[in-house]
């Protein structure tokens, strides 16, 4: 009986002790959330995903580079002064009877070698002649009868004439007759209407065009010097060194078939992402790993290695399976880095395009293969663009270590033009801090990440202070995020968007205390993402 007493005191005392862990906890998981610092990352676009403005030279040594995939070329008969056009839009003849060109008198280009080409119209058909040689736009896939070569006169990139698979010129007989029956003899005149005006209306110089445009041998060389050179460790350690916490490394899907890739991507890329990794894990840096180009292209950019702008991403389900596969990939490869912080799903998909049933299937999907490998991998699912953001907060909070990913530039659209820098300051102030308030949820269910912003404006004759004041304004209002922020980019030959020249040059002055931490108010705990668990030596591959 005697023993009683002693161990209801034991019992009462055990409860206490738990209670007061649990308060303590609970405390300081509360203290933890009212400090919790952001990441601050910088994105290493242009380096594993080609985007041609931010390293032009990569382009220069491809012959014919104004002739590569996707470029979108119209073409106007001297003889008819009229514009050659897709009837209907494709699925029927070619004619050349339109004074002013749109979209049904563009063609884009599938480049087969420097000279030779498959044209393809608005409706996604292609241009070919049939048995009677009459240029039509029916086929839906392009084959010997959609081959065509341009033929360039000397001195005179502009004036061309168009081989035909026959060996022969099409030619604008009529306005409603185009054929493709006429000789080799030409004298470029006015009178012969097989010669041609082009009107070049927009370009693509993504890692498509680069590879495709060079062909595999060579653009193995180019790529795998770019790669070598352009992101360097010493990179790295200049990122740790001014008060950055993170890199968000852009890749291609075309990475997880490394090192035989479909063509025309080439092999190595992924050893760079090792690289990468590794030198993260060395200087205490984490990485995002940021799948950029789907397979179809989530969107008509450079960006997403589209190949004349078509965005066929999420389509089907093969398409969207597909590119769980690469996520599932990078997750696996990188689960056992102490760098691996988060993988976001899908850079930039565009609305209508990429539609709302088709991007939630897959980012569910996405989350899944992550989880396979990872529990404490943050996974990050973009918002859509010409979208509205909040439209994933449903679905996104429904997952742990979710995070909602908005890109906020003050560019890309009329709204800024002609705004002065101060009314791009207070744009940002009262604008973008509501667009991120209305974003960010009290419980922290999804995390909030601003992917990518950069302080370049349509501001012309800004001073070197305007630029600071800018740039402040926007780390202040996007540290408010939950998850934190990502500049784009580390390197640009244009120096607003290259944050190392920013910051070397005193535009970007960033704290230099750095803590790594992240509390996730779900979780009631403070939780350490991938830097908080054991260092390693190496990244470790499966």
């Amino acid at each position: 009986m005697r023993l009683l007493p002693l161990l209801l005191l034991v019992i009462c005392s055990s409860w206490v002790l738990l209670q007061s862990a649990a308060d303590a906890r609970r405390t300081l998981a509360e203290a933890g959330a009212a400090r919790r610092p952001r990441v601050r990352a910088v994105s290493l676009g242009g380096w594993l995903v080609t985007e041609g403005w931010i390293k032009p030279s990569l382009f220069d040594g491809i012959p014919n580079s104004d002739l590569l995939d996707g470029t979108q070329l119209q073409f106007k008969s001297v003889a008819r002064n009229r514009y050659l056009a897709a009837d209907q839009g494709g699925g029927a003849a070619i004619v050349a009877d339109r004074e002013q060109p749109s979209g049904w008198e563009t063609f884009k280009l599938w480049r087969i070698n420097e000279t030779t080409f498959n044209f393809r119209v608005f409706g996604n058909q292609f241009v070919g002649v049939d048995s009677a040689g009459r240029v039509v736009a029916t086929a839906t896939t392009p084959g010997p009868s959609e081959t065509f070569q341009l033929v360039r006169r000397d001195g005179d990139k502009n004036r061309v004439r168009i081989r035909a698979p026959n060996g022969l010129f099409l030619q604008a007989k009529t306005m409603e007759s185009v054929t493709a029956d006429h000789s080799e003899d030409t004298n470029w005149g006015d009178d012969d209407p097989s010669v041609f005006v082009t009107n070049s209306v927009a370009h693509l110089q993504g890692e498509y065009q680069l590879c495709n445009g060079y062909g595999i041998r060579k653009a193995r060389q180019v790529l795998r010097t770019h790669w070598r050179t352009f992101i360097t460790e010493s990179d790295f350690s200049f990122i740790a060194s001014s008060g950055l916490t993170a890199v968000r490394i852009p890749v291609g899907w075309w990475i997880a078939s490394d090192p035989h890739p479909p063509r025309p991507f080439v092999g190595g890329s992924l050893q760079a992402l090792d690289n990468a990794f590794r030198w993260a894990e060395k200087y205490n840096l984490d990485v995002i790993v940021d799948l950029h180009a789907a397979p179809g292209a989530q969107n008509p950019y450079e960006h997403s290695a589209t190949r004349d702008g078509s965005q066929e991403w999420g389509t089907t389900d093969e398409n969207i399976a597909q590119t769980v596969q690469v996520i599932d990939f990078l997750a696996s490869r990188y689960a056992k880095s102490s760098s691996l912080l988060a993988v976001s799903l899908l850079n930039s998909p565009l609305a209508p395009g990429a539609t709302l049933p088709s991007l939630t299937k897959y980012y569910r999907d996405g989350y899944d293969a992550v989880r396979r490998h990872t529990r404490t991998a943050y996974v990050v699912m973009p918002a859509r663009l010409s979208a509205d953001a909040t439209e994933l907060l449903w679905f996104a909070g429904r997952f742990t270590r979710a995070v909602l990913d908005v890109h906020y530039y003050n560019l890309f659209s009329d709204e800024f033009d002609g705004l002065t820098a101060d009314e791009n300051i207070d744009f940002v102030r009262k604008n973008r801090s509501s667009d991120l308030a209305a974003v960010t949820r009290r419980n922290g269910r999804p995390l909030t990440f601003v992917g990518e912003w950069v302080a370049e404006w349509n501001v012309r004759g800004a001073s070197k202070r305007d630029y600071q004041r800018f740039a402040q304004v926007q780390q202040d209002v996007y540290g408010r995020a939950t998850f934190g922020w990502a500049y784009w980019m580390l390197k640009n030959v244009n120096h607003h968007w290259s944050m190392h020249w920013m910051i070397q040059n005193g535009y970007i002055t960033l704290d230099s205390s750095r803590s790594r931490a992240i509390v996730s108010p779900l979780d009631g705990e403070q939780m350490e993402p991938a830097a908080g668990r054991p260092k390693q030596d190496a990244v470790q591959v499966s």
